[in-house]
């Protein structure tokens, strides 16, 4: 049993050890959903919705959408592994994600368990004003969902390059008009050892205290 800090510091991003070949059974994927429902909903509204894609053409078609949208992000001058190209320790760690990025790309659709988590809204424009507001009714279950899976063995990625084409997404899903994707996490058991915490900036770097 890990100790919740060893959940929230070793709860990483799998892309290259997704098991593409283990199915995943669908009981595990909604008790992790089951676990995310847990999480806060501004004003207690719960409008999150979740898609939990296993048909093979399903996956195919979203994987195409992934895969495309995908390869033009590595094309860009953003792209993960141009980032911090002065900073030769940064640099090789950019690297690294960059390719584990391009690898994700060409398989997605192969992962076992596609979800979609999504955000139900009244009409099919998002309201203005406070959007961190509004997302933060949903993105804090995402979350929990990740954890929930890393619990019980199941490897995931929070990725959202697909929502460049959302509304082709938007067509394969067959969702309403005021159902707003959030993100795509492809969802396996992982191969090899477990994980380990990430390097981050120190905390010296990135902490203010009263003012900036």
């Amino acid at each position: 049993m890990m100790t919740p800090e060893e959940l929230l510091t070793t709860t990483r991003t799998v892309r290259k050890r997704l098991d593409l070949e283990r199915p995943v059974p669908l009981d595990l994927v909604k008790h992790c959903v089951q676990v995310a429902l847990q999480a806060p909903s501004g004003s207690n509204t719960q409008r999150w919705q979740w898609l939990v894609v296993t048909d093979a053409g399903q996956r195919a078609a979203l994987g195409e959408i992934y895969r495309r949208a995908c390869h033009e992000y590595l094309d860009s001058p953003n792209a993960a592994a141009k980032l911090f190209a002065d900073d030769p320790v940064r640099a090789r760690a950019q690297q690294r994600v960059g390719d584990s990025i391009a690898y994700l790309a060409d398989r997605m659709g192969d992962v076992p368990v596609l979800v979609v988590p999504c955000l139900e809204t009244a009409s099919s424009e998002l309201p203005a004003g406070n959007q961190a507001g509004l997302w933060a009714s949903l993105l804090p279950a995402v979350w929990s969902y990740v954890l929930a899976a890393r619990s019980v063995t199941l490897g995931t990625a929070w990725t959202t390059l697909h929502l460049k084409y959302e509304q082709e997404a938007a067509e394969v899903l067959e969702l309403p008009k005021n159902v707003h994707q959030a993100a795509l996490i492809p969802t396996a058991f992982y191969t090899g050892e477990t994980f380990k915490p990430a390097a981050r900036q120190p905390l010296e770097e990135v902490l203010h205290l009263d003012r900036w």
